[in-house]
């Protein structure tokens, strides 16, 4: 259920978050087989919330612009097998101490890095739609944390995407997908167990156009479902842009 800004009291009730994301990716093939992609991404956030310390209260906010935790990952898709195989890790560059100008440090979700190494697993599937131009994709991938950094310890996650690509032309081209996500609970003493957590499932139409040596595309992520523990902010919706290009 949607809430009101201190409905359910707490010791800080949250009131806004707005993140603006950059990320930048580079993949490279040894052979058809194999390959791996490295991505680090630049955090952007601003954040909002009301501290209740009886008898006052106080807005605190933070705005800071940082390199997140980046991610290495290998894939292996046997030769004519439309199923393919992720593994990696996520590292812990990203900081976990950001503080705002009064020096009060971000709760730890905040933070642009969790400080943490996680395993990351998955499975893939791409296949062509027979006598169209057309493709679907299918992918999972599951997130653990190996280990806890300064009593914080970021749950388990499970994405799954699928979705669908229709050629209009050999350089448009329509698409949709679902993303599902799952999160489990965080743990240690710095985090916040109660209030972290939960499940979603999005709508994601978008377009891609190839522009000579480049692709640019773009996606409007929409919640269909949104269940999360305890009180926490949710997004009303996402827009994520993008250019790629082949050296």
């Amino acid at each position: 259920d949607k809430v009101s800004v201190g409905e359910i009291p707490a010791d800080h009730d949250e009131v806004r978050s707005i993140n603006r994301n950059w990320v930048l990716s580079v993949e490279h093939a040894f052979s058809q087989s194999w390959g791996m992609s490295a991505t680090l991404p630049i955090v952007d956030r601003w954040h909002g919330h009301i501290h209740n310390d009886p008898p006052d209260s106080e807005f605190e906010t933070w705005n800071f612009s940082e390199i997140g935790d980046a991610r290495v990952q290998g894939w292996y898709q046997p030769k004519q097998s439309n199923v393919g195989f992720l593994f990696g890790a996520k590292l812990p560059t990203g900081k976990s101490d950001v503080a705002n100008d009064a020096g009060e440090v971000a709760e730890r979700t905040l933070q642009p890095g969790t400080g943490t190494t996680d395993s990351l697993l998955g499975v893939f599937y791409r296949m062509p739609v027979p006598d169209s131009s057309s493709t679907i994709f299918f992918q999972g991938l599951w997130q653990h944390a190996l280990n806890d950094h300064n009593d914080f310890k970021p749950g388990d996650q499970v994405i799954v995407d699928g979705g669908y690509r229709y050629n209009m032309s050999p350089k448009l081209a329509l698409m949709a997908q679902l993303n599902a996500l799952t999160r489990s609970q965080d743990s240690g003493s710095q985090a916040e167990p109660d209030d972290s957590g939960g499940d979603y499932l999005f709508f994601s139409p978008g377009v891609s156009y190839m522009a000579g040596p480049v692709q640019l595309y773009g996606f409007l992520q929409l919640p269909l479902y949104q269940n999360v523990n305890g009180v926490q902010l949710t997004a009303d919706s996402a827009v994520i842009v993008g250019i790629s290009g082949r050296i």
